[in-house]
C-alpha cells in the first residue's frame, strides 16, 4: 500500500501499475470535500516519491465515480472573498496538474456518475475508459459558477471549443456513447470489463502504441484555432447561449468568455483566467441562491426518503377521472413503470384521457427519448375502465374528478368500499380541505391529499397533504408513489389552499390592488417577467383559468377572511362574469390565437381593457420597484405564515415548493430566501408601509417582527 486515507487509497499490482481508489468512508457516494482534496494531494505526493511505477489507474469503489465537490462547503468558502477563493483554486490546480504531470501514463476508469470536480479529475489523466451506464459532465453553471478546477481549460482542448461550450454552458450530464463520439473518453465497455480496459490502455501506452505525452501537450497548449475560427466559435455561441440562459443567469456566458480568453494561452495562464472567472461568479447573489437551492433540494429529498420508509410500495395504481388531468397522471405513472387503471363513467372521457397520454408518449418518440416499441409497452401500463372490477387489487387510488366537494365526497366514499382495507385513497384537490373530504370515510387514516400541478408531465411538485387522521403509512406510500413517478413530493398539513395555492392567491390579491390603482396589467406582467417569473400575473391567471381562480379565491376568502376577503369586485371576477376564462376559451386578460405550432399565443385585447376599467378606483403613478413590492410582499408574508402555522415543516421545503409548483424565480432562491436577501428588518418596514395603505394582506406577523428586532434569518 502506497497510501491509505479516509477517502483514498493507492496500491500497486505486481506489474508496477498503481491504482488510486476513491472510497469515502461512511458515505454512499464519493465527493470532493476540502478534506478529500487534501488527501488527494497527499496521495499524489506519495505516487511521485514511489519508484518503479509504470502507470496509474484512477478508480472508484462506489457505484458512482465522483459526484462532484462537496457543495455544503460552498457558502462558507465563497463568503470569504477573492483571496481565499483564488488560494483554494490554486491549491486544487496544483494537485490536478501534478496528476497530469506524473512521469508515467495515466487512465481514469469511469464506472458511474463523474460530475463537476469528479469529471475534472478524469480530465487530468491521459486516457479515460467509461462503462456503458456511466455519465459525465460539468454542471457547475447550474449552480451559478463555472468549472474552476481545470474544466474550462482541459475540456475544450480535448473535444473542441464548440462541444465544450455545449457541455459547460448547458451543464449537461452526458451518456457514454456521446462522450465517446465527442472524444471525451477513449473506450466504452460493459462495467465488468472496465478494469481490464484501463490496464490494456496502460500496456499499449507503455509499449509506445499510444502516445500519452502527445495527449498532454494538446491539453496544456493553446487551443488549435486561428483568430477567425475563434471569433466564429465564441461570438456565435455567446449569442445563442445568452438567448437560452436569459439575463438572470450570468454563469453560462462567463464560462464562454473564460474559455475564449484562455484559448490562446498555455495551461498556467489559462487556469489563472479560469480562477478569476470562477471567483467573480462565486460572489454573486445568483450563485448564493442557486447553491442554496441545491442544498434545499437535498433537504427535501432526505425528508421524502424518511417518509417513504413508513409506507408500502405502490405496485398498482388507479386514477378516477379521465380528463386532461387524469390522462396526465396516468401517463406519468405508466411512463415511470407503475401500471395504472384509469376509471371514468363516460367512454368519451376515457378516450380523452388516453388521447392525452398518447400525445405525451408521441412527443417522447418525436424527441428520440422513446422508440415506438417502448411507447407501446408503456402505453399498455394504462388500462381504461368503466367499472371498479379490478379495484380490489389496487394499492393507491388518485381521485381526480371535478373540484366540487359534493362530487368528490360521493366518489371517494363509493370507491373506499371497493378497495382493499390497506389501500391508500388520495384526492388530487387543489383547495378543498382534506379533513372535510375525510368526514364520511370509514378509514380516514388511509386518506390524504395528492395535489398534482398542471401540466402533470412538466411540473415537478406534488403536494402530499396530511389530514388530522392521516397515518404515517398513508403519507409514506403516497410519497413513495410520487417519487416513483419522478416527482418531488413535499408533505404539508391541511388548510385552505394547502401551501402553494394559499401562497399564490395573496400574490393575485396584490395584482388586484394594482389594477384598482390604475396599473396597466400588461405593464405589471412585463415587470414581473423581468423580475424573473416565467409569466406575469395576468397571463398566469389566463393559464390557470378565471373560473378556477374565482373558485379558489372563494375558498381562500372563507378560510382567511381578514386578509383575503374583498368587499369590492376584482378584475378577476369581472373577467369571469363576462365569460373571459383565459386560454380555455381563448379570451381573458389577453386574447389567444394559435401560433404556427398550434399553441395559444397571447395578443392584446381592447375589450379586456374596457372591462378592467370597471374596477379602477384611482390613477396612481407607481414605479417598477413599487409594483414589485406590491406583488411580492403578500406572497412572501403568506409563506411566512404557512411556516409559522406548521403547514410546512422547514424554510427549505417552503421555498422549493414555490419554485417547483408556481415557478418562483430560482435565481432568487425562494420567498424566504428573498426576505433574507432583502433583510428581515427592511422587509418588515416595507410591509408596514404597504399595510398602512392596503390593509391586512400586507401586515407582518408578530414573530417576523421579533425576527427583525433580534437580527434572525430564515437561513443560517
Amino acid at each position: 500500500m502506497i497510501y491509505q486515507g479516509n477517502a483514498i487509497s493507492v496500491a500497486t499490482n505486481g506489474d508496477g501499475i498503481a491504482t488510486l481508489t476513491f472510497d469515502l468512508k461512511d458515505e454512499s457516494i464519493n465527493k470532493l470535500s476540502g478534506a478529500v482534496v487534501t488527501e488527494l494531494g497527499d496521495a499524489v505526493e506519495a505516487l511521485q516519491k514511489e519508484k518503479g511505477i509504470k502507470g496509474l489507474v484512477i478508480a472508484s469503489a462506489k457505484d458512482a465515480f465522483i459526484v462532484g465537490a462537496d457543495i455544503t462547503e460552498f457558502h462558507g468558502m465563497f463568503e470569504k472573498g477573492d483571496d481565499e477563493i483564488l488560494a483554494m483554486l490554486e491549491h486544487v490546480h496544483g494537485i490536478f496538474n501534478a496528476i497530469e504531470d506524473l512521469p508515467f501514463p495515466t487512465v481514469t476508469a469511469l464506472n458511474g456518475l463523474a460530475l463537476g470536480g469528479g469529471c475534472e479529475v478524469a480530465l487530468t489523466t491521459d486516457f479515460r475508459v467509461m462503462s456503458e451506464s456511466a455519465r459525465m459532465g460539468l454542471p457547475e453553471t447550474k449552480l451559478g459558477i463555472l468549472p474552476g478546477w481545470g474544466g474550462c481549460v482541459r475540456l475544450p482542448r480535448m473535444i473542441g471549443a464548440d462541444n465544450a461550450i455545449e457541455w459547460i454552458a448547458g451543464g449537461t450530464e452526458n451518456k457514454a456513447d456521446a462522450a465517446l463520439k465527442m472524444g471525451a473518453v477513449d473506450v466504452v465497455v460493459p462495467g465488468d470489463q472496465l478494469e481490464a480496459a484501463a490496464l490494456d490502455i496502460l500496456l499499449r501506452a507503455n509499449q509506445g502504441e499510444l502516445d500519452y505525452r502527445a495527449r498532454r501537450e494538446d491539453k496544456q497548449g493553446p487551443l488549435k484555432l486561428n483568430a477567425i475560427e475563434q471569433m466564429m466559435a465564441f461570438e456565435t455561441a455567446k449569442g445563442y447561449v445568452a438567448g437560452k440562459a436569459g439575463p438572470h443567469y450570468p454563469a453560462p456566458i462567463e464560462a464562454i468568455k473564460v474559455i475564449q480568453k484562455g484559448a490562446g494561452e498555455g495551461r498556467a495562464r489559462a487556469q489563472a483566467i479560469e480562477s478569476k472567472g470562477f471567483a467573480k461568479l462565486a460572489k454573486t447573489d445568483v450563485c448564493f441562491n442557486l447553491v442554496g437551492l441545491f442544498l434545499n433540494d437535498q433537504v427535501v429529498k432526505k425528508k421524502a426518503g424518511q417518509y417513504e420508509k413508513k409506507g408500502g410500495k405502490v405496485a398498482q395504481a388507479a386514477v378516477l377521472g379521465a380528463g386532461i388531468m387524469g390522462g396526465g397522471i396516468a401517463y406519468q405513472s405508466a411512463s415511470k413503470g407503475t401500471p395504472i387503471l384509469m376509471k371514468d363513467i363516460k367512454e368519451e372521457a376515457l378516450e380523452l384521457g388516453l388521447k392525452e397520454a398518447r400525445k405525451l408518449f408521441s412527443k417522447q418518440v418525436e424527441r428520440g427519448k422513446l422508440n415506438t416499441g417502448k411507447m407501446a409497452e408503456q402505453l399498455a401500463n394504462i388500462r381504461p375502465t368503466l367499472s371498479y372490477g379490478d379495484f380490489g387489487h389496487v394499492d393507491l387510488v388518485v381521485e381526480a374528478v371535478v373540484e366540487n366537494p359534493k362530487i368528490k365526497d360521493a366518489v371517494l366514499t363509493e370507491v373506499e368500499g371497493l378497495i382493499g382495507d390497506n389501500a391508500i385513497l388520495t384526492s388530487n384537490t387543489s383547495t378543498i380541505s382534506i379533513n372535510r373530504l375525510a368526514q364520511n370515510l370509514k378509514r380516514p387514516e388511509n386518506f390524504c391529499g395528492m395535489h398534482f400541478f398542471n401540466p402533470v408531465h412538466r411540473m415537478p411538485l406534488v403536494e402530499v397533504i396530511r389530514g388530522e387522521k392521516t397515518s404515517d403509512a398513508a403519507v409514506g406510500a403516497t410519497v413513495a408513489y410520487a417519487r416513483a413517478m419522478g416527482k418531488t413530493p413535499i408533505v404539508v398539513n391541511d388548510c385552505p389552499g394547502f401551501l402553494v395555492n394559499r401562497v399564490l392567491f395573496p400574490y393575485f390579491g396584490g395584482f388586484s390592488f394594482l389594477v384598482e390603482q390604475g396599473a396597466d396589467f400588461q405593464r405589471v406582467d412585463k415587470i414581473m417577467e423581468k423580475f424573473g417569473w416565467p409569466m406575469g400575473p395576468a397571463y398566469l391567471l389566463d393559464v390557470v383559468g378565471m373560473d378556477t381562480a374565482v373558485h379558489a379565491n372563494e375558498v381562500m376568502a372563507e378560510g382567511f377572511p381578514e386578509r383575503m376577503a374583498r368587499d369590492s369586485k376584482t378584475a378577476i371576477q369581472v373577467m369571469y362574469e363576462n365569460d373571459r376564462l383565459g386560454q380555455k376559451n381563448a379570451k381573458g386578460f389577453y386574447a389567444y390565437e394559435e401560433d404556427r405550432k398550434g399553441k395559444p399565443k397571447k395578443v392584446s385585447d381592447d375589450q379586456a381593457y374596457a372591462l378592467v376599467k370597471q374596477v379602477v378606483k384611482e390613477q396612481k403613478e407607481l414605479s417598477d420597484d413599487e409594483i414589485i413590492a406590491r406583488m411580492m410582499v403578500p406572497l412572501c408574508l403568506e409563506t411566512v405564515r404557512c411556516l409559522e402555522d406548521g403547514i410546512v415543516g422547514t424554510p427549505a421545503e417552503a421555498d422549493m415548493a414555490l419554485i417547483y409548483g408556481i415557478g418562483f424565480p430560482p435565481f432568487r432562491g425562494g420567498a424566504l430566501r428573498y426576505i433574507d436577501a432583502t433583510g428581515v428588518a427592511e422587509f418588515v418596514a416595507l410591509a408596514d408601509r404597504l399595510a398602512d395603505e392596503l390593509g391586512p394582506l400586507y401586515a407582518p406577523t408578530d414573530k417576523l417582527r421579533q425576527m427583525a428586532k433580534s437580527g434572525e434569518r430564515f437561513y443560517a
